[in-house]
C-alpha cells in the first residue's frame, strides 16, 4: 500500500499539478497587488477620488459617515448593526476580471502556437539513401530506353 501510494504522490502530474497551484497562488498575489496599488488608485482619479475600499452600507440600523470599514464594523458591534462591505467585493471583481483576462490572453497565444504548429505543412522527409539510389536507376533506364 505504502508502495501504490508513492507511486501516486510522486507520478509527473501530480507534481506538475503542485507547480502549478503554488505559481497560481503567487500570481495571485501578484494581480492583487496589481489591482491594490496600482489599478484601484486609478479608477479612483477617475472617478474622482473614490476609494472603493472603504465603501459599505449599514444594515438594520446607522452608522455615522465617513468612517472607515474596520471602525464602521467597530461602531456596528457595539450597535448590533450589520455591515455590507460591497467596496471589497468592487474590488475583489475588478481582480478577478483582470485575472481572467491575463488568463484568457495567456492560453489564447498558448493555444494559437499549438494550431500554428498543427497548420504548418510538414517537410517531406528527405529519402533514404536507398530510394534515391533507385531512382537514379530508373532515371538511366528510361533514358537508354
Amino acid at each position: 500500500m505504502l508502495k501504490d501510494f508513492k507511486e501516486f504522490a510522486f507520478k509527473g502530474n501530480l507534481v506538475d499539478m503542485a507547480v502549478g497551484i503554488i505559481i497560481g497562488g503567487a500570481f495571485g498575489t501578484v494581480v492583487k497587488s496589481l489591482v491594490d496599488d496600482i489599478i484601484m488608485p486609478l479608477v479612483g482619479v477617475f472617478t474622482g477620488g473614490v476609494d472603493f475600499s472603504d465603501k459599505y452600507a449599514a444594515l438594520g440600523g446607522e452608522i455615522p459617515a465617513g468612517l472607515s470599514v474596520e471602525k464602521a464594523k467597530e461602531a456596528a458591534a457595539e450597535s448590533e448593526v450589520a455591515i455590507l462591505t460591497y467596496g471589497n467585493f468592487i474590488t475583489a471583481l475588478i481582480s478577478f476580471l483582470i485575472l481572467a483576462f491575463v488568463l484568457f490572453l495567456v492560453i489564447k497565444k498558448f493555444m494559437g502556437a499549438l494550431k500554428k504548429a498543427e497548420e504548418e505543412p510538414k517537410e517531406d522527409p528527405k529519402p533514404s539513401e536507398d530510394i534515391v539510389l533507385l531512382q537514379e536507376i530508373r532515371d538511366l533506364l528510361s533514358k537508354q530506353n
